[in-house]
Parts: structure tokens; C-alpha cells; sequence
């Protein structure tokens, strides 16, 4: 966007930049707009993380647990032409996506398990399990 230096200018690009930044799919929020929506689900022992896909293949899902984050990504590139055709107009020709969140110390990353069915894509993310230690008497000196 250009900025005018003059008072009036000041003004209208204020207006229009609050305008556009309190709308959901602006501002800060834009990165996620077109992000799949996710449903987390915490129980005893373990979190379920669905996400929002209908319309996908499972092979074109990746998921990855590096450094305490787990990202969720999805890419579908466009069929290359066969038989001949001439495509005259393509719309649909490239899909993407990425989701990242950090995971809690108390997840087991070893024993994350996924499932794509009925257009979700179903995480089970099983708690590490509880480590207590017994009551210890210190003596004083």
C-alpha cells in the first residue's frame, strides 16, 4: 500500500488498516485462513488432534516430530496432462498446507499414532507415563 504523508492521508490509512486487521482473514490472522481447522481433545492418557480434511489422500500427508514440534503438512501437485488433452484453463492445479504446535513434555513422541478417515485426519498423541517418586525423609544435621 502507498502512504501519503499529508494529515487527511494519514487518517483514511489508518481507518483502512484497522478496517482490515480486525477482519479474519487479514492481519495477523491471514497465515492461518486457509489452514484446515483442528479439534484437541485432552483425556488421562493421551490428546486426540483431528484435523479437518475432507477431500484428500492420506499419501499426500506428511507428519513430523522434530525438536519438540509436530507439523502436519499436505501437498497435492496437479496430474500432469495425458492422453492427448490441451488443458484450456486450470484453477485447481496446486494444494497446500502446514500446521505446526509445540507438543507437551508429557507426550510419548515415540508412540504418536495417525489415522485419515471420513475426510479427518485423527492424531492419537499418548501421554509419557507419570513417573512418582516415593516420599523421602531428609535427615538434619
Amino acid at each position: 500500500m502507498v502512504r501519503l504523508h499529508n494529515p487527511v492521508q494519514k487518517s483514511i490509512n489508518s481507518l483502512f488498516d484497522e478496517f482490515f486487521n480486525e477482519l479474519p482473514a487479514f492481519g495477523k490472522t491471514v497465515q492461518n485462513f486457509f489452514s484446515p481447522a483442528v479439534n484437541i481433545v485432552e483425556t488421562p492418557d493421551a490428546y486426540h488432534l483431528e484435523l479437518m480434511a475432507p477431500g484428500r489422500n492420506k499419501e499426500d500427508f506428511t507428519i513430523t516430530v522434530d525438536k519438540g514440534n509436530l507439523t502436519i503438512s499436505y501437498e497435492k501437485k496437479a496430474a500432469s496432462e495425458s492422453d492427448g488433452f490441451k488443458v484450456v484453463r486450470r484453477e485447481f492445479a496446486f494444494e497446500s498446507f502446514k500446521r505446526s504446535f509445540t507438543l507437551d513434555e508429557k507426550i510419548n513422541a515415540e508412540g504418536i499414532q495417525a489415522k485419515y478417515e471420513n475426510g479427518l485426519l485423527k492424531l492419537l498423541l499418548p501421554k509419557q507415563p507419570e513417573v512418582t517418586q516415593p516420599a523421602k525423609s531428609i535427615n538434619i544435621q
